[in-house]
């Protein structure tokens, strides 16, 4: 274990090296991302649960997790926390591969999702209210708001971007200040921070522990149910780990949008055929929508050099507009050639890894432009480069692509598609958001951060020269907003899908068909939420994590009703026998009292021969009848007691026979019958 300033207490963190081969939980969650660690802090509170991250800690280097370093972090993709891919649009992108996910990685913002995200999410609007609160105590902030920035803002609102809402976690239309998760020194707060509400005697997480496979079991059971997990540590010991004993125990998968489908279906579970051709056994369950419905916000930015220094500083403010396009900014963020050299080797090295393994992806993609790029551009890289970037989000998006695995290697990539703009309506918000930005570029409130010289088509040039993704580019793109769109497009990073509700798990995030798993994470969206998704993966990991507790104290709770329910009607029938014991007891003792007294009972027709055989046990002479069955007390109800009982009581002086003169009438027991006697009854 090692100790974390930043945590401010000693951590329960590990190398899976150090794991056991074998060990049980109550919960084993999948990836320590954004939304996992409010889920497991959560879950903490009353339970074991296991994290397995198959990255690092953010605490290893508390450099990295500073402002002015945000580019450099999210760009060193060699065997680091930010892992590239290269989706079949020929988009860049990354996946987080380090405690506390995308929260370390991404630039900061902080706002909700509106309220009909919410609602028709299904959520209860009161316990998300309290779930986004219990967040933002210990990792959002209230931004500085300096010139850049400010500038940004004015320009919005002088173009029509209103109403101006000030300064707000909440998602509403116009112009407004967000949070972010930088404190005023510059530091990122990330959602690791959030382990200061965990129970560390209930935690045990794993770092460098890359998961397989979850295992199934089908004995005895109508489905598949998760009872586990088989991970691999650094140096390739593969370990296990078990749900413990008890029926509301889950697995809960939170490894991210390209994670979460990705397991699932190394795990067995997914469309059949592609779980076939890929030698998948055995395939746990046809799940034909595992993969389904990816996701990605197209985003598109016009890059502007500034006269005028400007501050570092990343997501702040945002233009929420009425045509479904999010306009945001940032500035400041050194552009150095070593920065863009760094980040383009890691592509050209991708691409060969790809071709080594022979592991195919589109075609049509081609890293000429980057080999180009290069060759010309290095004078202006080599220059102090003061500018900010101004971008457009489209909501949504309506285009949607799939996910497909490569190979059965969790480590990999697998194959994504986003099909960027592939709808019209996409492409529509982003003509539109694009024209907007050039509206702020032009306005007077943003005049002192852009070069009086400058043009428009000149500034859609400069993106349109450089290689921000792997498409065939046009020259007359600059005069054609919607080409230039297409051209030009890139990732903000907000990708989602592949584990939607109601295509793959329910609305308690439980996975259809399968009993014992969840997935809780950004991959179960139907759409991003708000203009930025970090805070509501956040506060969904709290809300789940406290309606998974309650549903397990209410089970606790039925349990101890019935136990004690039991106990109640397993009391009242031993009462029962007693009563019937003590009944036949006394009436045994008064027949041999009357015995004893030479006062033979006297039987009438109808009676057995067994009592003539119960009195010459005990020397008394008497006259045969017919024989006499007895009737015992309750006989018809199927309750009465065994003929033991009797034996054991009197040593078989008597044989439980009796002679209708003194027979009485037993009292009636129904008081002290189960209710399923008297049902029969």
């Amino acid at each position: 274990f090692f100790f974390s300033r930043e945590v401010g207490y000693s951590s329960f963190m590990k190398d899976a090296t150090f794991a056991p081969m074998f060990a049980r939980f109550d919960y084993i969650v999948i990836g320590g991302g954004t939304s996992d660690w409010c889920l497991t802090c959560t879950l903490s509170q009353n339970a074991t649960v296991l994290v397995l991250e198959r990255g690092g800690s953010p605490y290893d280097n508390s450099t990295t997790t500073d402002i002015g370093n945000f580019a450099t972090t999210l760009s060193n993709t060699s065997k680091s926390w930010s892992q590239l891919f290269v989706s079949e649009d020929g988009v860049y992108n990354t996946r987080a591969r380090v405690l506390g996910g995308g929260s370390v990685l991404n630039a900061g913002f902080y706002t909700r999702a509106g309220d009909d995200y919410v609602k028709e999410a299904d959520w209860m609007s009161d316990e998300v209210e309290a779930a986004y609160g219990w967040v933002e105590k210990k990792v959002a902030f209230k931004p500085p708001m300096l010139g850049w920035q400010t500038a940004l803002k004015d320009g919005l609102l002088e173009v029509g971007e209103f109403p101006y809402n000030g300064f707000t976690y909440d998602h509403i239309n116009g112009t407004k200040i967000g949070g972010t998760i930088f404190d005023d020194a510059g530091q990122r707060h990330t959602a690791a921070n959030l382990l200061e509400y965990s129970n560390p005697n209930s935690i045990a997480v794993y770092l460098h522990a890359t998961v397989h496979k979850i295992l199934f079991t089908t004995k005895g059971r109508p489905r598949p149910k998760a009872y586990g997990v088989i991970f691999q540590d650094a140096n390739g010991l593969l370990h296990k780990a078990e749900l413990a004993k008890n029926a509301m125990n889950e697995v809960i998968l939170s490894a991210g949008a390209i994670g979460s489908p990705q397991l699932l279906m190394l795990s067995g579970v997914g469309p059949m055929a592609h779980l076939v051709a890929h030698g998948i056994k055995p395939v746990v369950l046809d799940h034909p929508m595992v993969g389904q419905g990816m996701g990605d916000n197209p985003m598109n930015a016009i890059f502007i050099p500034s006269p005028t220094p400007v501050e570092v500083s990343l997501i702040q403010v945002v233009g929420i507009t009425k045509f479904d396009s999010y306009i945001e900014g940032a500035s400041g963020v050194i552009l150095s050639y070593s920065w863009t050299r760094n980040f383009f080797d890691g592509v050209l090295n991708y691409f060969n890894e790809m071709q080594t393994s022979r592991t195919t992806t589109s075609t049509s993609l081609s890293t000429q432009s980057i080999t180009d790029f290069f060759k010309s551009i290095n004078p202006l890289l080599n220059a102090t480069i003061k500018a900010g970037l101004i971008l457009q989000k489209v909501a949504g998006p309506v285009s949607r692509g799939h996910l497909e695995l490569r190979n059965i290697n969790p480590n990999d990539n697998p194959s994504v598609r986003f099909n960027y703009y592939q709808e019209p309506e996409d492409l529509e918000k982003c003509v539109e958001g694009i024209a907007t930005i050039i509206k702020v570029i032009n306005s007077k409130a943003f005049s002192k951060f852009k070069y009086p010289e400058a043009t428009i088509h000149g500034l859609l040039d400069i993106i349109r020269s450089v290689p921000t993704n792997l498409r065939p580019r046009h020259v007359t793109s600059v005069l054609n907003l919607k080409q230039f769109c297409i051209d030009t497009v890139m990732t903000i990073w907000h990708y989602h899908g592949g584990c939607q509700v109601g295509r793959v798990v329910d609305k308690n995030y439980k996975v259809l068909g399968i009993d014992g798993l969840r997935v809780i994470d950004g991959s179960t969206f139907l759409n991003s939420p708000g203009t930025n998704p970090q805070a509501t993966i956040m506060m969904l990991g709290r809300y789940m994590g406290q309606k998974i507790l309650r549903e397990r104290e209410m089970v606790s709770v039925r349990s101890i009703c019935f136990d004690l329910n039991l106990a109640y009607y397993t009391f009242k029938e031993v009462a029962w026998k007693v009563k019937h014991l003590l009944y036949y007891i006394g009436h045994i003792s008064q027949t041999v009292e009357n015995l004893a007294h030479g006062k033979p009972p006297s039987y009438s027709s109808g009676r057995d021969e067994g009592a003539a055989t119960d009195h010459a046990a005990i020397g008394v002479r008497m006259k045969l009848h017919a024989p006499f069955k007895l009737s015992p007390p309750l006989a018809r109800d199927g309750h009465a007691p065994q003929p033991e009982i009797v034996s054991a009581a009197l040593a078989a002086v008597l044989r439980r026979r009796q002679t209708a003169s003194q027979c009485r009438t037993p009292p009636d027991h129904r008081d002290l019958l189960p209710p399923a006697a008297l049902t029969r009854r």
